[in-house]
């Protein structure tokens, strides 16, 4: 079992590793970030660049749990197989392989029996 995450502590954190890279560092703060949970609260009066580094490193996070966007009805709650709960196709190369299967099974059930001899 993980231990929580303590949202202040980690702004804190990220604050004084972006810091000591702010090419002005004698700027007066251009926003004030605050948080307050269950485990602990702060505000952090911060600079431009500590800003713009928080707002690039929150635009380029991806969640782990984003598998993709469903082709069949855009859902975006894939599972870890790539299987879309919301209707039930399969993406990924297990997915393609079963829908090539489906295809050709529907294919040879189109042929009438005769003709398959």
């Amino acid at each position: 079992m993980s231990s929580p995450f303590d949202p202040a502590a980690v702004i804190a954190k990220f604050i004084d590793n972006v810091a000591p890279y702010d090419p002005n560092p004698e700027a007066d703060p251009v926003a004030m970030v605050g948080v307050r949970t269950a485990l602990g609260e702060g505000v952090f009066a911060v600079s431009d660049h500590v800003i713009r580094a928080m707002c690039r490193a929150l635009e380029s996070y991806h969640d782990p749990e984003d598998r993709g966007t469903c082709v069949e009805c855009g859902s975006r709650r894939l599972d870890e197989n790539l299987h879309c709960p919301d209707c039930g196709r399969l993406h990924g190369i297990l997915g393609q392989v079963i829908a090539d299967h489906a295809r050709r099974v529907a294919a040879e059930d189109a042929v009438p029996s005769e003709d398959r001899a």
